[in-house]
């Protein structure tokens, strides 16, 4: 399934900074980056849990958020895309 992360992390502090780059790291191992704190990661309902409590862990609570957006399966007629950055198939194999 397609899923779509987005996270909002307070950057204010120097572990606030660390925590942004631990979030996008993480996600990194699951996905490919498509906007600045966004997301999509092709998961199934395992890799989808893990991933939430991974970011959990990371996050703080009180001043950060995350947000999962499940597309499901035949994600493909629900996504439009314009402008600058290249489209590409996240489904192809991803080279770290």
């Amino acid at each position: 399934m397609l899923v779509l992360v987005t996270y909002d992390v307070m950057t204010k502090t120097s572990a606030g900074q660390k925590r942004l780059r631990k979030v996008a790291k993480e996600c990194e191992n699951y996905g490919i980056r498509v906007q600045n704190s966004v997301f999509e990661c092709v998961v199934d309902a395992t890799q989808l849990k893990q991933l939430k409590l991974k970011l959990n862990e990371i996050i703080n609570d009180k001043e950060d958020s995350l947000r999962f957006y499940q597309l499901g399966n035949n994600y493909k007629s629900k996504i439009e895309h314009f402008g600058a950055k290249p489209t590409f198939n996240v489904e192809d194999t991803l080279i770290l």
